[in-house]
């Protein structure tokens, strides 16, 4: 609770996204991967689809999306090809040693996150989800327009 008795929402959100990410980040730098990382590689997985486009869909600037796909590329986990359809793009394919990594890093990932939920009395957890669910899909899908956004800190650990 703040001075006004209200709750302060953001910093819930804050310090509840903070320990998370800090906990993926830690158990996936034991595969190799940062969070970041993992996300990049689970979209592009058998998608066909271009830089741009996972940048969108996981919602990274273009500036990082490069360096997470340089990152990807030099460890082998992924590769760059031109587009069929646009002689200006590349689509981001997957490698063989990828798609393993990615399976181990979706074990790790869905491991947290069910530790983190089952912490959870079970009528809270599905409760939780949706709701925040519907605040990103909703209310909060698109931020004012801001003279100073606060910036998304990037991850610099393992890969990516």
């Amino acid at each position: 609770m703040g001075t006004t008795g209200c709750t302060d929402l953001m910093m819930l959100l804050h310090r509840t996204s903070h320990a998370l990410e800090t906990e993926l980040t830690a158990r996936l730098a034991e595969i190799g991967l940062t969070p970041r990382a993992r996300c990049v590689l689970a979209t592009a997985l058998d998608a066909e689809l271009t830089q741009i486009e996972i940048a969108d869909r996981v919602g990274i600037d273009k500036t990082t999306m490069v360096v997470t796909l340089d990152a990807l590329e030099s460890a082998g986990y992924a590769s760059r090809k031109p587009s069929p359809t646009d002689r200006r793009a590349r689509v981001v394919v997957v490698t063989e040693t990828g798609r393993a990594t990615t399976v181990k890093a979706d074990e790790v990932y869905a491991d947290v996150v069910n530790s983190v939920l089952g912490s959870l009395p079970a009528d809270e957890r599905s409760g939780l989800v949706g709701g925040l669910t519907r605040l990103v899909e909703g209310r909060l899908s698109t931020p004012p327009p801001c003279e100073k956004p606060p910036r998304k800190r990037a991850l610099r650990h393992a890969v990516g």
